[in-house]
């Protein structure tokens, strides 16, 4: 599968910003998609998963309450729509997605994603 983020940009503190990821291919249902997040010198953080049928999310504590993923597997789009934005906020964002249900540790670890977009950039300003 071939993902494509797309949504990032410059933001204000508190204000909000929907990314998007578009799905290539057929099976966009038997994916678990995650949305996983790398500030300049940081490692890669997990942001929020979401499960093939979309019935059930994840999210990390620092997004929790502010974030909420969601997906169309009519439209092989899975969104991540951030409310209350901050500045520690900013980061490349990237989807990934995961050819198989995962358990709840593995939710939150990139290297089960088989799969990742290009990454799309959002700052957040003071």
């Amino acid at each position: 599968v071939q993902l494509q983020a797309s949504g990032g940009g410059l933001v204000q503190a508190g204000g909000s910003l929907r990314l998007s990821c578009a799905a290539s291919g057929r099976t966009f249902s038997s994916y678990t998609m995650g949305w996983f997040r790398q500030a300049p010198g940081e490692e890669r953080d997990f942001v929020g998963a979401i499960r093939r049928s979309g019935g059930t999310t994840y999210y990390a504590d620092s997004v929790k309450g502010r974030f909420t993923i969601s997906r169309d597997n009519a439209k092989n789009m899975v969104y991540l729509q951030m409310n209350s934005l901050k500045p520690e906020d900013t980061a490349v964002y990237y989807c990934a997605a995961a050819p198989r249900g995962l358990i709840l540790t593995g939710l939150r670890d990139q290297h089960e994603y088989d799969f990742w977009g290009q990454g799309t950039q959002v700052t957040v300003s003071s």
